[in-house]
């Protein structure tokens, strides 16, 4: 699977449970990962894509190591299958449930 497919399965994944998978751009600012998720009850996560078996590039990987200082969740999505539990630690639909 390419990594455009993954990416477009996350999107419609965080949709699916009534959230967001915004394409993350930050001019001036390298590294950034590619899509922010936004999920019911201000829960956000940060996810780099990449191809099956590709690792983030030194930029990538000293920026998301950043974020995880700050204190956000971030993540390294290379497989379809990894979207339930990225989604679901970041916030998704069994922690929506879970707080009603």
């Amino acid at each position: 699977m390419k990594e455009r497919q993954i990416e477009q399965k996350l999107v419609k994944a965080a949709i699916a449970q009534k959230g967001v998978a915004m394409k993350f751009i930050s001019p001036g600012c390298i590294g950034v990962p590619d899509r922010i998720v936004l999920m019911p009850g201000g829960k956000l996560g940060f996810v780099e894509i990449k191809a099956p078996g590709k690792k983030p590039r030194p930029v990538q990987a000293r920026r998301i190591e950043q974020l995880k200082r700050l204190g956000f969740k971030v993540y390294v999505l290379d497989s379809a299958e990894q979207i339930p539990r990225i989604l679901d630690e970041i916030g998704g639909i069994l922690d929506a449930i879970q707080s009603s």
